[in-house]
């Protein structure tokens, strides 16, 4: 008999701002923690910045490892997870979210605002800001905490406009997954990263994920390729290896036992693609992270 699989389906996030205000100003910490770890999505902009430890990002097809804290920037409707969790060392994390159209549907195609108006066209795509970008806009974002709304508009506009100066950034979605899809289309593989981020640590097969979306196993690869430009077992591999760099860097366990917590079955094959993936060893990234296990 086939097991019947329940899961929520893909979230999507109302938000709106307090009275008064224009934008939506959060902070998180160890005591107030992030509610949103699902993979949702939300016409917002929003910004996001973890100011010490380390977390997994997800933003459209992409998924990687950050350390140090994080400063990143996430586009209208591109889905995403939130970047802390029970791992996490995080101290805070602080959240802002606006509406492209917060001052004014029209305000952004003046021509003062149009290079602003290209960051946030890039930003569907995802950026993460590092270096002195991340510091000071950081800075910026914390102190925001004990503004005015209307200070907090004022900083805003600054730090759009450091963002868009800045030249220290990457776009994380590389691959351009996109919400151009038909809604059926969308809400199938936001099924599938859901399904992903809570089984990757089990063995998931083609015929299994196919039939938990309600597709022919070569209807869906076809499906998943054409919309993350990623087939599902790369995808699947990649988020297993993120979550081993992550294990490598915070926990005392061996790599062998890092490798079959992560979903890998064969330990050999888990080196091999480890080291594809990130061009050293487990061995080699454990050491460069200055972990040492006693």
């Amino acid at each position: 008999m086939k097991q019947q699989i329940s899961y929520n389906k893909p979230s999507f996030e109302h938000l709106a701002p307090d009275i008064g205000n224009s934008l939506i100003y959060k902070r998180f910490n160890i005591e107030n923690k992030n509610k949103q770890p699902i993979w949702h999505y939300h016409p917002e902009i929003e910004l996001v910045y973890v100011n010490e430890g380390s977390g997994k990002r997800q933003i459209g097809s992409h998924v990687s490892y950050y350390q140090n804290g994080d400063l990143i920037c996430i586009g209208a409707n591109l889905p995403h997870c939130g970047f802390t969790d029970g791992f996490s060392k995080t101290r805070n994390e602080t959240v802002i979210q606006m509406l492209p159209e917060y001052l004014g549907e029209k305000f952004f195609d003046v021509s003062e605002m149009l290079p602003i108006k290209s960051l946030l066209n890039r930003a569907k795509q995802g950026l993460v800001f590092f270096g002195a970008t991340k510091i000071e806009v950081g800075a910026i974002i914390e102190n925001m905490y004990t503004k005015s709304p209307f200070e907090r508009i004022l900083d805003s506009l600054l730090i759009l406009h450091k963002l868009e100066a800045s030249k220290e950034y990457e776009i994380l979605n590389a691959e351009g997954f996109t919400l151009k899809a038909q809604a059926q289309d969308n809400s199938r593989i936001n099924n599938t990263f859901n399904y992903v981020q809570k089984n990757f640590k089990n063995q998931i097969s083609i015929e299994e994920i196919s039939d938990f979306v309600n597709m022919t196993p070569p209807a869906f690869c076809r499906n998943f390729k054409k919309v993350t430009g990623k087939t599902f077992t790369q995808f699947v591999n990649e988020y297993r290896l993120v979550h081993a760099t992550k294990l490598l860097t915070e926990k005392q366990e061996s790599i062998q036992g890092i490798c079959f917590e992560c979903g890998f079955n064969n330990f050999s094959h888990f080196n091999k693609v480890f080291k594809k993936y990130t061009g050293k060893t487990p061995t080699e990234y454990r050491k460069d992270m200055n972990f040492t296990i006693s």
